[in-house]
């Protein structure tokens, strides 16, 4: 579970509840069936208005990947994993890596190390990896982008709440008691909206592109590696130039590779 998405909606949530109850305000007023239906419902159908039907089924797996944390392979993995089998092509040649290949199980890494094997040129294996990873940065950016305009739609979902709010509120200027509650009302509607549109929908925006440049990052320590590998760069050579996405301040705390050290298959 992604603990840190399951926490900001609980203390945003008990912000807003603290908050109206610091200022007097009543939580129940928050039970407004018409104010929900206009922001949520509202926001749903703009939604399916701006996306086509293929992009928006993947809304399911878009709330898997916010609250659960993914194992992912990380640049410290695979340092090592590369400089073993650096030292296996230089020992035995490119085709030693074949009974290592069946039992990698990233696709994406797969993939380079069979190209390499198969015996494709440096150029078309960067060329297909880099399109690969292109195309999967545009799926990403194009499921992000359903949380993005719903943090935009929202808001403006709630002022025209609040209008709707406002008109009925103004049918009953004779009764002041009445008036002033249904104004109070009307803008609950706007209070859903700027709520869930900067409290939920943009930041779930964000932590999807975050995870995603996260990925890619991890991809393309994947090329580097595999490209190095096929030029029968030392073991040596592959750790200090994937120590680059490693961050400046953790590259020393141990090494990835002691000198004269040996890799088991």
């Amino acid at each position: 579970m992604d603990k840190t998405s399951v926490i900001g909606i609980i203390l945003g949530v008990v912000a807003i509840g603290v908050g109206m109850v610091m200022k007097g305000v009543n939580p129940t007023a928050l039970f407004n069936p018409a104010a929900m239906l206009i922001i949520f419902a509202g926001t749903a159908a703009s939604i399916m208005i701006a996306f086509p039907m293929s992009e928006i089924k993947c809304l399911p797996a878009l709330f898997k990947i916010l609250f659960t944390d993914k194992k992912m392979t990380t640049v410290d993995e695979l340092i090592p994993i590369f400089s073993e089998w650096a030292t296996i092509a230089r020992k035995e040649g490119l085709l030693a890596l074949e009974a290592h290949a069946d039992d990698i199980a990233d696709p994406f890494l797969k993939n380079g190390m069979k190209m390499v094997i198969d015996g494709q040129t440096p150029e078309f294996i960067r060329d297909v990896m880099v399109e690969d990873l292109a195309a999967m940065e545009e799926r990403h950016e194009s499921c992000a982008a359903i949380f993005t305009q719903a943090g935009t739609y929202a808001p403006t979902l709630g002022v025209l709440g609040a209008v709707v709010g406002l008109i009925a509120a103004l049918g009953n200027l004779d009764d002041i008691e009445a008036l002033g509650h249904a104004i109070a009302a009307a803008f609950i509607a706007t209070l859903f909206g700027i709520f869930t549109g900067y409290v939920l929908w943009h930041p779930f925006a964000n932590k999807l592109k975050r995870k995603s440049k996260q990925e890619v990052m991890v991809k393309q320590v994947m090329v580097e590696g595999i490209l190095s590998i096929q030029d029968g760069a030392s073991p040596r050579v592959i750790e200090e130039k994937l120590k680059i996405y490693v961050p400046a301040n953790k590259r020393n705390l141990a090494p990835f590779l002691q000198e004269g050290e040996e890799f088991n298959a």
